[in-house]
């Protein structure tokens, strides 16, 4: 499967200045596998080790002399490590503290040697014991597969290299067969093992199976790495959010995990979901200015799942409800096509927004922060695109063009321009 941060692993390898490598990522994105894939196509050979399940890790990580670990590894792997030629992979690193530590050292007395970790944010972020290393290692953080590696691994090259062109008349010329393509996006979503399962010929029941198991891994995750009180509170926040997201504004409401819920007593188990990378913030802005995180709001903020496939599988959406019609375009308030477009744009790594007025009479999904520009971004998800909110906003910021984002082709009003919700890749590129 091709994997587009694999571009930004080539820009690591080839940098003189390069630091050791730290590759974030939720549980199950498919970290392992890009390295390894990195590894064996870059590199004339790969030592690798899993700090979960190796032994006598303390032998290896006893002290931080480089040299000794470089020759212990050696040992472990059964793998002749030699400077620019091989690529040193630790998984799972957040299992072994001082394996973390270490990169330290790599970078100061041995910047020669390429080494690469993959960790769960769930460990990184969350584990008590971990000295982290700033300063002296490069971080990339890896999502669930986009629409664009999705059309990829279902061999649509084709497809996908026309949306990267961005010719708009050809790719409204191709809509049915892009929307097709969407729904299924929509059922099987972006985890790496269930998008392979699918491509290899899994059925829609199959798919839902490997889902819930992943749902059913992350609560087994809540459990072994949440303490005392905060994992009640984490599994009462987890299955809020399909009820969060069916009102129509989507606005996160302590009171929506159970009566009388107050935000004091949640922020901490919030804050533990944010950082393992299985939920995502999108906060509310008071102007659309730049920067916007000027204008954050702390306590007014949305709430999404970090694949839309998972989304699905949490309220056990039928699948002919996504995969047969507009089903899901027009069904759940939008919740799946707004869900659909953050999960698009956080691999950009730019920041991310909502505006709202206070009587709630204008609200705009999204503000994107481009690298010249604010970008107002409206989602619709059928083929009824009255615009009130957004012509309103304008009208407010008329320094702005507003991009809606719908099931109509390419148009380009003047004040705003729509694009198919199978766009995304061609307009963000």
């Amino acid at each position: 499967m091709k994997r587009l941060l694999i571009s930004e692993l080539i820009r690591w390898k080839s940098n003189p200045h390069r630091k050791p490598l730290i590759l974030n990522g939720a549980r199950q994105v498919g970290k392992t596998w890009l390295l390894q894939h990195f590894g064996a196509t870059a590199y004339t050979s790969v030592a690798y080790v899993n700090c979960e399940r190796q032994e006598n890790l303390d032998a290896i990580f006893m002290d931080f002399d480089v040299q000794r670990m470089i020759r212990t590894l050696s040992a472990v792997t059964h793998v002749d490590i030699v400077p620019e030629r091989t690529l040193i992979i630790l998984d799972e690193i957040q299992e072994f503290p001082r394996a973390l530590t270490s990169m330290k050292y790599f970078c100061e007395d041995a910047p020669e040697y390429h080494i690469a970790v993959a960790s769960s944010l769930l460990g990184i972020s969350l584990h008590g014991g971990v000295s982290f290393p700033v300063g002296k290692v490069d971080m990339l953080q890896l999502y669930p597969m986009s629409f664009e590696e999705f059309l990829y691994a279902k061999n649509e090259t084709h497809a996908a290299e026309i949306l990267k062109e961005r010719n708009w008349n050809l790719i409204d010329s191709l809509s049915s067969h892009y929307i097709e393509l969407l729904r299924q996006y929509y059922f099987v979503g972006g985890m790496p093992a269930v998008v392979k399962a699918y491509i290899d010929g899994s059925g829609p029941n199959q798919v839902r199976q490997l889902q819930q198991q992943i749902l059913s891994d992350y609560r087994r995750d809540f459990s072994k790495h949440a303490e005392g009180r905060e994992l009640p509170r984490i599994n009462q926040i987890w299955d809020s959010i399909p009820r969060q997201l069916a009102r129509e504004n989507k606005k996160f409401l302590y009171r929506e995990i159970k009566p009388g819920a107050r935000s004091s007593q949640y922020e901490l188990a919030l804050q533990w979901m944010i950082d393992a990378g299985l939920v995502y913030r999108v906060p509310r802005i008071k102007e659309a200015r730049m920067p916007i995180k000027f204008y954050e709001e702390y306590s007014v903020f949305k709430l999404f799942p970090l694949d839309v496939g998972l989304l699905g599988a949490q309220i056990e959406a039928p699948a002919d409800k996504i995969l047969v019609g507009d089903n899901a375009f027009k069904e759940y308030k939008g919740a799946f096509s707004e869900a659909f477009v953050l999960t698009q744009l956080m691999p950009l790594h730019k920041p991310i927004a909502y505006y709202s007025t206070n009587n709630s009479q204008i609200e705009i999904d999204f503000v994107f922060q481009d690298d010249s520009r604010v970008i107002p971004i409206e989602v619709k998800a059928e083929a009824n695109v009255k615009s009130k909110s957004l012509r309103t906003f304008i009208d407010k910021y008329p320094e702005l063009m507003g991009l809606r984002i719908s099931m109509r082709p390419y148009i380009d009003q003047g004040w705003m321009e729509n694009i198919p919700l199978y766009g995304i890749p061609a307009y963000f590129r």
